[in-house]
């Protein structure tokens, strides 16, 4: 595998892992939760650079309904990511507390949150339509096809892992963020920490689980 190769991978599993720390604000705590979307923020911008021959690429070919979607999603991740960013830098009180910004706070705080949590599902279903690319990946990392018992046994995994992102989904009211209906974000103290991160990664599961086989059809 080429170095740039095992740089992307370790840049976005390293994003992954940084993505659900991110929401995990009141576990981590407000100065380390700052910390980590500056540098959330900056890998961002190297993933970009690392794939800049994709977005050279971009409008060469015949516009499919996949790479439209695909173009639709990235750009929407664009938008979040950019929204979150603003957002907060407005409401650092830290890493940014050295900018002479003034006022704002009241609608950067919602911003934060749509933005936030709009990344999150966006950023797992952009991961869903490189699924294939993964696990292509995987496959040549393991040295071959797995057994069909063991392909089989993966694709119930998978679907039950996005079964329960579903049930955490709507445990979690994580609609209520998308769509901006509630601007303070609940959270279970009571909770065990592993429990609240298998349950931000049942929900990235699904959707991944949603882009993955949904774009498989786009693709015939």
């Amino acid at each position: 595998m080429k170095p740039k190769m095992i740089c992307k991978i370790i840049l976005d599993l390293v994003m992954t892992i940084l993505l659900l720390l991110l929401m995990a604000k009141q576990i981590t705590g407000a100065s380390a939760h700052e910390w980590l979307g500056a540098g959330m923020f900056v890998l961002w911008i190297v993933h970009h650079i690392l794939n800049f021959r994709w977005h050279r690429q971009w409008f060469k070919g015949r516009m499919t309904p996949f790479r439209i979607l695909q173009a639709a999603v990235n750009f929407l991740l664009l938008i979040a990511m950019l929204g979150t960013m603003v957002s907060a830098v407005i409401l650092s009180r830290e890493v940014f507390a050295f900018l002479p910004i003034t006022g704002g706070i009241a609608l950067a705080r919602p911003m934060h949150i749509f933005c936030a949590f709009w990344g999150f599902t966006l950023m797992a279903l952009h991961l869903g339509m490189h699924w294939s690319m993964i696990l292509g990946m995987a496959r040549k990392a393991a040295g071959g096809e797995a057994s069909p018992k063991m392909q089989k046994l993966l694709r119930i995994l998978g679907g039950a892992a996005a079964v329960y992102g579903v049930y955490a989904f709507l445990k979690n009211r994580i609609w209520s963020y998308l769509f901006l209906t509630s601007s303070f974000v609940y959270f279970d103290f009571e909770q065990p920490v592993v429990l609240f991160f298998l349950e931000y990664l049942g929900m990235m599961a699904s959707f991944v689980f949603l882009a993955h086989y949904g774009t498989r059809k786009l693709k015939g």
